[in-house]
């Protein structure tokens, strides 16, 4: 091959290859074991196994064949370059809500995310998606720069009363179309003692850290439609989310609660 794009396209050409140089990189296989992992037949198996000889990836080692540093190197690498492609063809259609950048996480955290965004069948996806996260948690930390739906409010106020631990930040609009929306339900969960409620003027976008899932929220920016939601339970999300909510949360200031029982 002349050139390292010939390799790479040689490479993911072909599913098997990818199977079979990702098996040798983690453990010495035989051609039986690789039929299994693959279910190429024997010749393609072979004819593989020599190409990757050729260009130094592999070694026979006795009845097996193993990885050579190079081919774990080259293991590696293509596996990489594929979930990032994965990836942005994956949230290619909610990057534009979602401003990871500049809030200093990468989009590959997201690689294993559940990705909800409005669709012409159903405008309110995201809506519901939000609502089964509110439903199964126990405990719910949040800020966001837009109103919540009314079916998320429902739900909120209902899981506050029934015990969720509850504390969100808004911008003073959008808390007072929240309470507005039912001041009766509102009152309810201010006064069972598991809601708190800041007040923050410039939030970058809409996260919330549920039990066991964090969740970004992004919104159209001139009408204030929810768009997508893309929640994920990975760690590395989580240690990313955790400190960037406290740092808000610091800055925010208490509720007017003379002002909601008046």
């Amino acid at each position: 091959m002349e050139s390292a794009r010939d390799e790479i396209e040689y490479l993911v050409r072909s599913q098997h290859r990818i199977e079979v140089i990702n098996a040798l990189a983690d453990d010495p296989h035989s051609r039986s074991d690789l039929w299994a992992v693959t279910g190429a037949s024997s010749s393609t198996i072979g004819r593989m196994l020599r190409e990757f000889e050729t260009q130094g990836w592999i070694v026979r080692d006795g009845h097996k064949h193993r990885a050579t540093s190079a081919g774990q190197f080259i293991a590696e690498e293509v596996t990489t370059l594929l979930t990032r492609m994965e990836t942005e063809r994956k949230l290619r259609d909610v990057a534009q809500w979602l401003p990871t950048k500049s809030l200093g996480i990468t989009i590959e955290a997201f690689a294993e995310a559940v990705v909800t965004v409005v669709d012409s069948e159903d405008p309110y996806k995201p809506v519901h998606r939000y609502d089964e996260l509110i439903e199964d948690a126990e405990q719910m930390r949040a800020f966001g720069t837009a109103t919540l739906k009314s079916a998320n409010a429902g739900s909120l106020f209902q899981n506050v009363r029934a015990g969720m631990e509850t504390e969100i930040i808004y911008p003073p609009p959008i808390v007072e179309a929240v309470l507005e929306w039912s001041p009766e339900a509102a009152k309810k969960g201010l006064a069972s003692g598991n809601l708190t409620i800041l007040l923050h003027d410039t939030l970058p976008c809409g996260l919330t850290i549920f039990d066991d899932r964090i969740a970004l929220t992004g919104y159209d920016p001139d009408t204030g439609m929810l768009r997508a939601i893309v929640d994920t339970d990975a760690s590395k999300v989580r240690e990313w989310a955790t400190p960037l909510y406290e740092s808000y949360r610091n800055e925010a200031r208490s509720l007017n609660m003379e002002a909601i029982e008046a």
